[in-house]
């Protein structure tokens, strides 16, 4: 089975697909709470205590993580704030080596969606589009809305892990690791 991670500091998405496609697994781990979750180390604990039960539920044999952010881009995060989330991703990805006993595989969030398939027409935001993907090609894909009428967090950091867990389940198929 393959494990696919949209990994954050705020929330994360995992989804679990067979080695058929089908989506057994798919949900988002919120770690906002800043009284909760003070550190970078608690937020690592509680994805940490949600990985270990996954393990324990699913024979998951691969492990895919977006891969953070690598540069500016006017308007977006600050250089602290990539550092945090390169940090946090790589705190992640050491934990998955150590709970799984193989490395992860990282995979820039382009990559991914170009080998879904996703396209995004012209001027369309790639992550509304690859939102948008998910919606149309997953069925059982669970879309919650706030009172507002606005997507419920956490929502999009579930369709990014499933994308992040297809692209990784054709990368085991073109290996021939399936």
């Amino acid at each position: 089975m393959i494990l696919g991670l949209d990994v954050s500091t705020s929330i994360t998405g995992a989804t679990i697909l067979s080695m058929d496609g089908e989506m057994l697994y798919n949900e988002a781990w919120d770690t906002r709470n800043k009284n909760r979750y003070p550190t970078l180390y608690k937020k690592a604990d509680i994805i940490l205590q949600r990985l270990t039960d996954l393990k324990e539920q699913y024979d998951i044999t691969s492990v895919f993580i977006e891969q953070s952010l690598q540069s500016f881009r006017s308007g977006f995060s600050s250089a602290q704030t990539l550092s945090t989330l390169s940090r946090f991703n790589g705190i992640v990805s050491w934990v998955c080596f150590r709970l799984f006993g193989f490395e992860p595989v990282l995979l820039a969030a382009a990559s991914a969606r170009k080998m879904v398939g996703i396209k995004k027409e012209k001027g369309q935001n790639s992550k509304e589009a690859s939102f948008q993907f998910v919606v149309d090609s997953q069925p059982d894909f669970v879309i919650s809305y706030t009172k507002m009428g606005n997507l419920k967090p956490g929502v999009t950091d579930r369709s990014d892990s499933w994308v992040i867990a297809k692209a990784g389940l054709i990368y085991c198929r073109n290996l021939n690791l399936s």
